[in-house]
């Protein structure tokens, strides 16, 4: 069973790995995120929840339309920033020494 999104009030179709929408900028934005694996049923409906949660948008269920979870974080901040230290914090803290805390 294909999976149905609703995202900027127009609503697009995942099936066979591929996104068919009447809207060519939503269907483009689609196809960006597609995933060719996705063809059982289960990964058509797990790739659509991913898509309609980057772009804040619904999905439809047994139960009707419903807001799909927005998704992890791909990249954190953590991956690329120091360690912070916050004992060398503090005003001029430039002028002290490396060796000094």
């Amino acid at each position: 069973m294909p999976a149905r999104i609703r995202i900027y009030g127009q609503e697009a179709v995942f099936a066979g790995g591929h996104w068919s929408c009447t809207d060519d900028s939503l269907q483009a934005m689609l196809e960006g995120l597609a995933d060719p694996r996705a063809l059982t049923p289960q990964a058509e409906h797990e790739h659509a929840v991913y898509c309609a949660g980057r772009f804040g948008g619904l999905i439809q269920t047994e139960l009707g339309w419903e807001i799909a979870p927005h998704p992890e974080a791909e990249i954190k901040l953590e991956d690329f920033a120091p360690q912070r230290k916050p004992e060398r914090a503090g005003w001029l803290s430039f002028m002290r020494r490396k060796g000094q805390t």
